[in-house]
């Protein structure tokens, strides 16, 4: 035999271009309803689908407007913060002694931190080839661990809230709607003599500095407290008038809020 007949090398230029396999597509025939090629048939059935969400997303939102509340205010201690029903678990987490107040960076950091570090490299920990639960402990014990701490948590959270607060408060108000204010009573003139129309508005809309008055939960008494001694941002001292002012002034007020009888 000479040298170099019969012989193959790879990366050969003797080798012969015929003698190479070919890139072709499997057939996908042999195996029906099994598998199927991912371009273009999986990905075109994964964009109609998709394209079928979106616009039923955004049928949605043109058809029901998002639920707005009135303008944040630092200064309403009675406002209930509230986390959408998927961050639930976490926020009852906080009302824990463990994960609040001086261990805050506990509950909001540290705690979640772990847990999804722990989901993270649960497959790194278990590299077995078994697919049925049993069989894999550090995995199925991760998931169940997770799962039933979050289920739990939100429960409680439900259970512990009060809904009906929840939904009342923060209710928007727009200048011109609500009930008519009453400019020529008394306590509305000592309103305006105090400077109180400058944050909460002529109509006791409130704005960006202060809540507004109409729809307070507050008592009259309570009220009159808030105006002597101040409350979050509202400095105290700003009340300067006579202590029958500051009822008048207090009971108008109050019944433009909730359950008041102006705001019926």
């Amino acid at each position: 035999m000479h040298r170099g007949k019969g012989m193959k090398f790879v990366t050969d230029s003797r080798v012969g271009i015929s003698n190479r396999k070919q890139n072709i597509a499997k057939d996908y025939s042999e195996y029906p309803g099994r598998t199927e090629a991912f371009w273009p048939n999986f990905l075109l059935k994964e964009w109609m689908v998709g394209s079928v969400f979106l616009i039923g997303f955004i049928a949605l939102t043109i058809v029901k407007a998002a639920p707005l509340q009135n303008i944040a205010d630092a200064t309403n201690t009675s406002y209930i913060p509230l986390p959408d029903w998927y961050f639930l678990f976490l926020y009852q987490l906080l009302k824990y002694q463990f994960a609040a107040g001086d261990w805050i960076l506990l509950g909001t950091v540290i705690m979640p931190g772990i847990a999804f570090t722990a989901l993270l490299i649960a497959p790194w920990l278990d590299q077995g080839l078994e697919r049925r639960p049993a069989r894999r402990p550090v995995s199925t014990t991760f998931m169940l661990l997770g799962i039933l701490s979050i289920v739990y948590l939100t429960w409680e959270s439900v259970q512990t809230t009060h809904w009906d607060q929840v939904h009342e408060q923060g209710i928007l108000v727009v200048p011109g709607e609500g009930p008519e204010i009453d400019t020529a009573a008394p306590g509305y003139e000592i309103y305006a003599a105090q400077s109180c129309v400058n944050c909460h508005g002529q109509n006791l809309e409130g704005g960006a500095a202060a809540p507004p008055l109409v729809g307070t939960t507050y008592s009259a008494e309570e009220i009159a407290e808030i105006s002597v001694n101040g409350i979050g941002a509202m400095p105290a001292g700003q009340w300067d008038g006579s202590d029958e002012d500051l009822q008048a002034m207090a009971e108008f007020i109050a019944s433009y809020g909730e359950g008041g009888e102006n705001n019926q």
